[in-house]
């Protein structure tokens, strides 16, 4: 591709796409470095659907409106929503990433990865070298979706039908390695059950909340039971015990 065909090709952007282009690429390229740069990993997934949301409205604007729904409503709206709600639910430390297992990996990861990308630009570049850019009118005649569907199931269905059942199996893999089988010994049964909770030192009853017979409205106050002691099983283990004045720990209306 020569300069002047490139020349050429950016006098034909539209003020509007230009507007829009220079609004949404600083905000991808802010989204890919705060996702590298996120010390949380909830953080990270968000700045990557930042990102992800720039690039579909960026097909959409090269004649791509296909691309572009499926980038937004499949990667964004699917696959990274239920990525983030699984590390929501696991949760995650922000210190798990400053353990360091080899020494020097931080840096020979941010060598292999500056080489890399390197490398693929310069395979890029003399790939595309000296090839004429047309447009896509004549691909999308009938519509982007056909067009799509057309080069799907005649020229790429092969490869097609391999990436299915590529994608196939390593569904299968991977729920065969997160299932656990449990042992036939290790089942508890109603009846195993029902005695491991009435066994004694445990308290099979309901625990009382705060409130009842309380002697402060502080949820971090334990209960008072009818019999004027104190209930350690009215206070969440998470929550410290607050010092009791004397005037709460006193039986009220015992005064006299």
């Amino acid at each position: 591709m020569t300069t002047q065909t490139v020349l050429a090709e950016a006098a034909k952007v539209s003020g509007g796409e230009a507007v829009t282009f220079w609004i949404l690429a600083p905000l991808a390229l802010l989204g890919a470095i705060g996702m590298v740069w996120a010390r949380n990993a909830v953080h990270s997934a968000l700045w990557l659907v930042l990102t992800m949301l720039c690039l579909g409205v960026f097909y959409v604007l090269q004649a791509g409106p296909f691309i572009g729904m499926v980038q937004i409503i499949v990667y964004t709206g699917a696959i990274m929503m239920l990525f983030l709600f699984v590390l929501m639910l696991v949760g995650r430390d922000s210190t798990d990433s400053l353990i360091e297992t080899l020494r020097g990996q931080r840096v020979a990861a941010v060598v292999l990865g500056l080489g890399f990308a390197g490398l693929v630009g310069s395979g890029l570049y003399r790939a595309m070298e000296g090839v004429q850019a047309v447009g896509l009118d004549k691909a999308n005649a009938e519509g982007n979706v056909e067009g799509i569907a057309r080069l799907l199931f005649t020229k790429y269905v092969f490869a097609f039908e391999l990436t299915s059942a590529l994608l196939i199996t390593a569904a299968v893999g991977a729920m065969v390695l997160a299932h656990v089988e449990r042992r036939k010994e290790d089942r508890m049964d109603q009846v195993a059950t029902m005695k491991a909770r009435f066994r004694p030192g445990n308290y099979p009853g309901p625990k009382p909340g705060p409130g009842v017979f309380a002697t402060s409205s502080s949820v971090a106050t334990p209960a008072r039971l009818p019999d004027g002691r104190l209930s350690d099983r009215s206070i969440p283990e998470i929550l410290p015990v607050r010092e009791l004045t004397a005037e709460e720990t006193s039986l009220k209306g015992t005064e006299r």
